[in-house]
C-alpha cells in the first residue's frame, strides 16, 4: 500500500501503477499529479494540465450551466475562485485506479475543509473519471453529492 504522507491518503486496493512501455506517464500517474496540483490550490497549474478543448462534466451539479464546461479558459473561469470559497484542509482518502483503457484513470477521494464565507464544514467524497491524450486531460467527469454541497454552501452557488 502506497501512502502519501504529505496529504494523508493511500491507494490501498488500487492496481499497481506501471509506466507504459513507450515511456509516457500512465493515466493513473497523470491523474494523481492533476489532483495533487488542484489540492495544492494551484488552479492555474491544474488548468495547464488540460487540453485547450478539454470537456469537464459535473453531472450532479445543482446548476445546469456547470454540468458541462468546455475549454481550458472556461474551466479556469469556473475554478479560479474555488480556493477563496472552500478551504480544503485535508484529503481524507484517495485511491487511484488504472484501467484497461490506457488513457483512462479513476479516482475515489474525499476531502475535509471549510466554506470560507459561512464557516460551515465541507465534507465531500468524489468519484472522478479522467481521460488523457498526449499527457493532457481531455475529458474530466466528476460525481459528488449535490445535497451535501448545497448544505455546506447554505444554498449559495459556487
Amino acid at each position: 500500500m502506497e501512502k502519501d504522507m504529505e496529504n494523508g491518503y493511500s491507494n490501498a486496493g488500487a492496481a499497481p501503477v506501471k509506466a507504459p512501455q513507450d515511456g509516457a506517464a500512465s493515466a493513473a500517474v497523470l491523474l494523481r499529479r492533476g489532483l495533487k496540483t488542484f489540492l495544492a490550490k494551484d488552479i492555474k497549474g491544474f488548468v495547464e494540465l488540460c487540453d485547450v478543448n478539454v470537456v469537464f462534466g459535473f453531472p450532479f451539479a445543482p446548476d445546469e450551466a456547470s454540468r458541462k464546461i468546455v475549454g481550458r479558459t472556461a474551466i479556469y473561469d469556473y475554478l479560479k475562485d474555488y480556493p477563496s470559497i472552500i478551504d480544503l484542509k485535508k484529503t481524507r482518502t484517495m485511491t487511484i485506479y488504472a484501467t484497461d483503457h490506457p488513457q483512462l484513470a479513476i479516482a475515489e477521494w474525499s476531502v475535509s475543509g471549510q466554506v470560507i464565507g459561512n464557516g460551515n464544514p465541507y465534507e465531500m467524497s468524489y468519484a472522478t473519471f479522467v481521460t488523457f491524450n498526449n499527457g493532457l486531460i481531455v475529458n474530466y467527469r466528476e460525481y459528488w453529492n449535490p445535497a451535501a454541497f448545497m448544505a455546506a454552501m447554505n444554498g449559495t452557488m459556487f
